[in-house]
């Protein structure tokens, strides 16, 4: 079976703008739950509508990928299932390795999707000596004395960092030092790597807080709009339109 280490997706994938790699991954989760449903085609509006974008992004996206669809028919969708897959080098396996094990690496470990997305989870490290052996989603825990040699022999070039921060540079240097050329990091801290390392920030804490932003703005606008939409109260103070006296009809 072919490994991250010894090939590489088509070069011309280059050539695709960082915001449309970005939504493939949505037009692919889309596009695998038409087709578990056995749905043939879908138009650029239906499949936009489920991606979460609008549709004329959507069909620019799919120009890069040299996909047009068909006028009346639209996208046929197991080609583009396999079209987006070869563009994000799913069609192969990616051996990854997941440092740090604690409640969140194990449930990385547990998590049921990276095989049928391409990843395959090579090893499991830790620094504790404690857990060195104990099985974790069927894997046993491997004690990073073992980082270099695991990465050398299962030719990971993939690894999720979901130590404490203050491990987690550290280990980064360790990886980067590995041949490791991707990271994907769930710790709360940034990571310093040198040209021609990727890596993508997890941070569940800031996602948070940007949805607590999200959700003050939307209560204050509503309090906004309940305070112009309430009627004015007019004040009874038993005086005139005019004055002092009240108003009297003459005699």
């Amino acid at each position: 079976m072919a490994t991250g280490r010894t090939h590489r997706p088509a070069t011309r994938s280059r050539g695709i703008p960082e915001a449309t790699v970005a939504r493939l991954p949505l037009y692919l989760r889309a596009l695998t739950a038409l087709s578990e449903r056995s749905v043939p085609t879908v138009s650029s509006e239906e499949l936009a509508a489920a991606a979460g974008v609008n549709s004329a992004k959507l069909r620019k996206d799919f120009s890069y990928l040299g996909s047009y669809g068909t006028r009346g028919v639209g996208y046929d969708v197991e080609y583009l299932v396999y079209q987006i897959s070869r563009e994000l080098g799913l069609t192969q396996d990616w051996p990854v390795v997941i440092v740090g094990i604690g409640n969140l690496g194990a449930a990385l470990a547990n998590y049921g999707g990276f095989a049928s997305r391409g990843f395959r989870v090579a090893a499991l490290i830790d620094a504790d000596p404690a857990m060195a052996g104990k099985p974790v989603a069927g894997i046993p825990v491997q004690h990073t004395d073992e980082l270099e040699k695991i990465i050398d022999e299962n030719g990971v070039s993939i690894g999720v960092i979901a130590t404490p921060a203050g491990a987690a540079q550290p280990v980064c240097d360790r990886l980067v030092a590995a041949g490791v050329t991707s990271i994907l990091n769930f710790a709360p801290t940034v990571l310093t790597v040198p040209d021609g390392v990727d890596v993508r920030k997890v941070d569940l804490s800031i996602e948070l807080q940007i949805l607590a932003f999200h959700e003050q703005r939307k209560a204050g606008e509503e309090a906004e709009a309940q305070a112009a939409a309430a009627p004015a109260e007019r004040k009874n103070d038993g005086k005139g339109p005019d004055g002092d006296l009240p108003a009297v009809m003459p005699a």
